[in-house]
């Protein structure tokens, strides 16, 4: 165990994290950011999601989802406090998302990100995704390019 898995607790997202995960989305995201009936929907498919939050010290500090949909899997969503950025949590939180994958038996996981993140492309990268596509225009309040990657 390094000093960061030490000091951070994983745990599964429940509807009382949600508005403090939005308020964390929000300076993340900003234009791009997810409503909270958005994150109120994905929290009631607990057949298909598996969130989780990141928490040190009492403190939420990151949060991740994906969706398992038969033999394809989505992250759906990965966010780190930016006081908590590259200390490891979003590699912890994606470990975690990509092992309930496995579980699962989710032989594919896809995710979008945006061009301009080479921070989070290096990351999925790490954890075996390699890139697909281009699709132009994903994010649409900002006009942005995403990225989508596959692994598996």
């Amino acid at each position: 165990m390094n000093a960061v898995e030490a000091t951070i607790t994983l745990e599964p997202m429940r509807w009382w994290h949600i508005d403090e995960a939005m308020r964390l989305d929000a300076d993340l995201f900003g234009p791009e950011q997810w409503s909270v009936r958005m994150m109120w929907s994905e929290l009631a498919q607990a057949t298909t999601r598996y969130y989780l939050i990141a928490v040190e010290d009492g403190q939420l500090i990151g949060y991740g989802g994906l969706a398992a949909l038969g033999d394809e899997g989505f992250i759906q969503t990965l966010g780190v406090r930016r006081s908590h950025q590259r200390r490891g949590i979003g590699w912890l939180l994606l470990s975690a998302l990509l092992a309930e994958a496995d579980r699962r038996a989710v032989p594919a996981v896809l995710l979008e990100v945006r061009v301009d993140n080479l921070v989070a492309q290096r990351l999925y990268q790490r954890a075996g995704f390699t890139p697909l596509r281009i699709r132009k225009r994903y994010y649409q309040n900002s006009g942005i390019d995403a990225l989508e990657m596959r692994r598996g």
